[in-house]
């Protein structure tokens, strides 16, 4: 059984690049949000497993703030890291960079919090190591997730209360 190392955040970092082809676009010549959504979730679980060192799943996407549209003479770079963990769950901050490939001007064009969890073979639940804080960003980062972690469990429960009142049964049926 190996022990668990508390890392630094930086050593979770996972950075993804890709040039904005037209078809990748919506009818407005930007890339499509749910393109961009499984960029998210797919760097994301890059950071978790290189932080866990074991398979994970993703637990939620808590946010997705879309700020600028990345346009088709853009590329868009995704930078995820892990900000804060719990036992077994990571959060994850996504940062998404739209650079104009002819000017070179670097726009923050979006951001996400997902959470992951480690499990082990069994899809059972495994402890994961904490993280460290080094850079002022990640430091504000890490300070700030307990709100984060606290806003999470509220909409979780909320979102119980909902699954538990909608109905279950064919759209056609009443």
């Amino acid at each position: 059984m190996s022990i668990m190392k508390d890392s630094y955040i930086r050593e979770t970092l996972a950075v993804k690049v890709s040039h904005v082809f037209p078809p990748d676009t919506n009818n407005h010549g930007t890339l499509f949000g749910g393109k961009l959504m499984s960029y998210i979730d797919d760097i994301a679980s890059i950071s978790a497993m290189r932080h866990s060192r074991s398979p994970v799943v993703t637990a939620s996407t808590d946010s997705v703030d879309f700020l600028a549209p990345i346009g088709t003479e853009e590329s868009v770079c995704l930078e995820s890291f892990v900000t804060w963990t719990g036992t077994s769950s990571m959060e994850i901050f996504v940062k998404v960079l739209a650079e104009n490939l002819i000017t070179g001007e670097r726009t923050i064009a979006a951001t996400a919090f997902l959470t992951f969890v480690a499990i082990d073979d069994n899809g059972k639940p495994v402890p994961v190591p904490k993280v460290i804080p080094q850079s002022e960003e990640e430091k504000y980062l890490h300070e700030t997730a307990q709100n984060r972690v606290a806003e999470r469990k509220n909409r979780k429960k909320a979102s119980k209360e909902l699954a538990g009142f909608i109905h279950k049964g064919k759209p056609w049926e009443s």
